[in-house]
């Protein structure tokens, strides 16, 4: 039987050797100085990720049920906060070289980081497994090819790309991203040489059917769609050679990239390209498939690149965080969860997206704010000795969440995502007061006792 390895670790022992000689992942410790890689090639890493077909489909949904202005402005606001959060996670990550589960147990204690890790570890399960079924959906609607067999062959791709580990996410992001430019400015251009872009302007919204509507709820969406990810941002900044790498990384993402393809899908629901836009938002393939021969070719290499990379990332922050838990290496966990996450996907969970978009929004900000404020702003993290497990952040997290929940049912005009941040980042400042003020009270006291003996 498999033992379990410490979750955090401090020393550097040397990696292990790995399969068909390919680079050690360093799941149980923080990657040294030496396998750092350059700013480009973690920016790669991230800009590919959140420019993809979902997102413009989610952008199209905002401004399908906002109009165009308030659309891009909710868009605008999401991306900013994202772009704050994942981008002060990427630093410490970038400081220290360790992953979300070795950060995670500076804050919530040995034991207590296997709860938030074991839980972020199987949600981005879930994204894979949405985006590996959404591949053969996608294909299925456009083209009539079959379902199951293209669900299939997809989720075996990118369960291979993943298992070559962060080089394989440095070149299908570089292959992603441009490829998504190019055919997401053609769709616009198709939907725009008739009427222009005046009709795009003064779009206000159908709202028949709309699932977005207010700018609360949009900036929610945003947040959401990569807030799992995004929390575990260390997965892939760690690589990064400093924490200023780090964000800048971050924020080829956030706002850059995110931004690029919310906006792409806007523009095609606001021109009217979308053929449903209440359910398929800005998803601009079928306008590729109707016109000429070479585009139907492009969009189907676009398809499994683009949807790939964020199976490929999403498998790989499961893979790096269920190693810590069972004691095993990446590799080995990217075999396991990418078969579990593909039979899910062949069952056809991701038709049920819309619920998982609402537990992520209330339950996972909670948990970077909680990080945020214990290692960037008390900084006790550093100084703290090493604990099991720490109730503070838990309570944070628990009141972040509920606050989360509250603003979902009680004031849907707002974000819950960013009500969560906010009251578990307050949360958690108030109770490090008290703990401050309660430690040092107990110390002034055993400094008397033993003057007294």
């Amino acid at each position: 039987m498999t033992t379990s390895r410490p979750i955090s670790a401090s020393s550097h022992t040397p990696p292990r050797d790995e399969p068909l000689h390919l680079e050690s992942e360093f799941e149980d410790q923080p990657v040294p100085q030496s396998h750092r890689r350059s700013t480009l090639s973690i920016s790669a890493v991230w800009f590919g990720f959140p420019m993809v077909l979902t997102c413009a489909i989610f952008g199209g949904t905002i401004v399908y049920g906002l109009g165009f202005w308030k659309g891009v402005m909710a868009i605008v606001v999401g991306n900013a906060v994202l772009f704050g959060y994942v981008g002060a996670l990427s630093y410490l990550a970038g400081k220290t070289g360790k992953n979300f589960a070795l950060s995670a147990a500076e804050t919530f204690g040995q034991h207590g980081s296997k709860i938030v890790t074991g839980f972020l570890a199987t949600v981005v399960i879930g994204w894979f497994a949405f985006q590996t079924g959404l591949t053969g959906a996608t294909l299925n609607l456009s083209l009539g090819w079959n379902e199951t067999l293209i669900v299939l062959i997809a989720g075996l791709l990118y369960i291979g790309v993943t298992f070559i580990g962060i080089r394989a996410l440095t070149v299908i992001g570089m292959i992603a991203a441009p490829l998504f430019i190019v055919l997401g400015v053609t769709a616009v251009f198709l939907v725009t040489r008739d009427d222009g872009w005046g009709a795009i302007a003064s779009y206000e919204g159908t709202g028949t059917g709309a699932t977005v509507l207010s700018i609360g709820a949009a900036v929610t969406v945003v947040v959401a769609s990569f807030i799992d990810s995004g929390t575990m941002t260390a997965d892939f900044t760690r690589w990064s050679k400093g924490g200023k790498e780090a964000v800048i990384a971050a924020f080829s993402a956030f706002p850059v990239a995110n931004l690029i393809a919310m906006l792409t899908g806007a523009v095609i629901v606001a021109a009217g390209g979308a053929l449903n836009p209440a359910t398929d938002g800005g998803d601009f393939l079928p306008i590729l498939v109707d016109h000429g021969a070479i585009l139907p070719v492009l969009a189907v290499i676009f398809v499994f690149v683009n949807l790939g990379s964020v199976c490929s990332h999403c498998l790989y922050n499961g893979a790096v965080g269920w190693s810590q838990l069972v004691g095993s290496r990446m590799r080995i966990l990217t075999l396991v969860l990418g078969a579990l996450g593909l039979a899910i996907a062949l069952a056809g969970v991701w038709s049920h997206f819309p619920t998982w978009l609402n537990l992520l929004g209330i339950f996972v900000p909670s948990i970077g704010a909680v990080v945020i404020v214990d290692q960037l702003l008390t900084r006790r993290a550093s100084s703290r000795r090493a604990a099991t497990l720490r109730a503070e952040p838990f309570a944070a997290w628990i009141i972040g969440a509920a606050c989360a929940y509250a603003t979902h049912h009680w004031a849907p005009q707002l974000s819950e995502a960013v009500a969560g941040m906010v009251c578990a980042a307050v949360a958690y400042l108030l109770i490090d007061m008290a703990s401050g003020r309660r430690s040092t009270a107990e110390n002034a006291d055993s400094t008397v006792s033993e003057v007294v003996a």
